[in-house]
């Protein structure tokens, strides 16, 4: 068989994801302080993308007090464009900065108007230098003090002792018993507890800073403590012969200690949610305004187009063909999101109106298939647009994606929604008499009788474990 070359002609269609196609899917799932944060970049690096501002926001032109001479308006800006060449300012600015109170005031307030509001801020404290700095106020040797600062250095994010006394010894090059007394005395710093080993010896030291010397109540912190946590409490008072109420006595004492004496320096900061829209009830109806608080309203740059008007041909007409394209689109990106975050939420409203009059109870079954035919685009549109975007209610701040929840089904043959579910569970746990807490059992059953909601016992655990709430035997408070 001989081999030849041929040409064939073939025709065929393909899906390309072009760059404008690809930022305008990455606009879509940002959040709106990510938005913000892009359109900026995105003004620093496209000379032709500029901020337009309302007409209440531009300065007002100067206006001369005798608006029919046109010719002395005139000859006063000629004058003023005469001076701005000929003045002499740096003398000028030298005489003033000359002023000894003037120049005084200058310096001492420059720096101050230059710093940034961050650095202004002071850091929060952390457990290294909190305990660093009673360290230096006590009466400690050099060699001690090496050693205090290995134990902190060794400290977890709870304040407890991560290493052996003997390995702090060798790494230190002293005798164990040296670390132990080290150790003896920073357990009693502030917070009482820290660099402990155990939760037992973290709550003994502060039971004896605090000075309770009770042997029954010292005995159940050293050697009963998952009893405690088992609400084990007839078996410890039968074991001490005491009765419930010193049992509960006990407890309150020991709920009183702090078993992580360090996580109070190693919180996370807060944070803050920017809701992307807020729905309002006006009437019988409900009200969509977008946030755009912060988002720049953009335009092509006048001088540029000017400029790009009068260039003829070359690189500088081609640089500015592609910025000008390259916002036009990004122009045309921006309002398409907001557009359809807008059409999303108003589908969102229209199936999940109970949940906007009555609250989480109410909420409806949804999926995101649902909305994407409601409003006709595609389920994977849809999820770009729900990803970490908030929406402020009558009924608090909730994200997209809360309103899309599956369904469980109702004897009447309809359907409620899981988040309603977990909404309801949560109601009748909080109701329920801390002595005799209800099971998941129960609770099904109670779903199941009042309710109608066909819900299996596991199903009620799953969604208490998702919801942080303890079992009902942990539940149980002491009588």
């Amino acid at each position: 068989m001989a081999l030849e070359l041929r040409q064939q002609l073939k025709l065929s269609q393909q899906l390309v994801m072009t760059p404008q196609l690809q930022q305008a899917i990455k606009l879509l799932q940002l959040s709106r302080l990510e938005l913000v944060e892009t359109v900026q970049k995105e003004m620093l690096e496209n000379p032709l993308l500029e901020e337009t501002y309302q007409d209440d926001d531009r300065p007002e032109p100067t206006i001369a007090e005798d608006s029919h001479a046109p010719d002395a308006t005139q000859e006063e800006g000629a004058m003023q464009r005469e001076l701005l060449k000929t003045a002499e300012w740096d003398d000028y600015i030298g005489d003033f900065a000359s002023t000894s109170r003037q120049a005084t005031v200058r310096e001492y307030e420059a720096p101050e108007e230059g710093m940034s509001f961050e650095a202004r801020l002071s850091s929060k404290p952390s457990l290294e230098g909190h305990l660093a700095w009673q360290i230096n106020l006590s009466p400690f040797t050099l060699e001690e003090r090496r050693v205090a600062e290995g134990i902190v250095g060794n400290l977890n994010a709870q304040g407890y002792l991560g290493e052996s006394v003997e390995d702090i010894a060798a790494d230190c090059a002293v005798e164990p018993a040296m670390v132990e007394k080290v150790l003896y005395t920073l357990q009693r710093f502030d917070p009482v507890g820290v660099a402990a080993r155990t939760p037992q010896e973290c709550l003994l030291v502060q039971l004896e800073v605090y000075r309770y010397k009770d042997p029954v109540l010292l005995e159940i912190v050293r050697d009963h403590l998952e009893d405690l946590e088992k609400k084990r409490y007839k078996q410890l008072a039968k074991k001490f012969r005491i009765t419930l109420e010193d049992i509960k006595e006990y407890l309150e004492i020991i709920q009183s200690l702090d078993p992580m004496p360090g996580s109070h320096f190693s919180g996370s900061d807060p944070v803050y949610v920017s809701p992307d829209a807020y729905v309002y009830k006006y009437g019988e109806d409900f009200v969509i305004v977008l946030n755009e608080d912060g988002l720049p309203k953009l335009q092509l740059s006048p001088y540029y187009m000017e400029d790009m008007s009068r260039i003829g041909t070359g690189k500088d007409k081609d640089y500015l063909q592609d910025k000008m394209r390259s916002a036009q689109w990004l122009m045309k990106s921006l309002y398409q999101r907001q557009r359809t975050l807008f059409k999303v939420l108003e589908s969102i409203v229209k199936f999940q109106r109970d949940f906007f009059e009555e609250g989480v109870t109410k909420l409806k079954p949804l999926i995101l298939k649902d909305v994407a035919d409601d409003i006709g685009m595609h389920e994977s549109t849809v999820s770009r647009i729900t990803t970490s975007k908030y929406v402020a209610t009558p009924h608090g701040i909730f994200e997209l994606k809360f309103f899309f929840n599956s369904a469980l089904e109702l004897d009447d043959g309809s359907s409620v929604g899981s988040e309603s579910v977990k909404a309801l569970i949560k109601q009748l746990i909080a109701a329920e008499d801390p002595k005799k807490p209800v099971s998941d059992e129960q609770i099904a059953d109670i779903l199941k009788q009042k309710l109608q909601v066909n819900i299996a016992r596991r199903t009620v655990a799953k969604y208490r474990m998702a919801m942080g709430i303890e079992s009902s035997s942990k539940r149980k408070e002491v009588l």
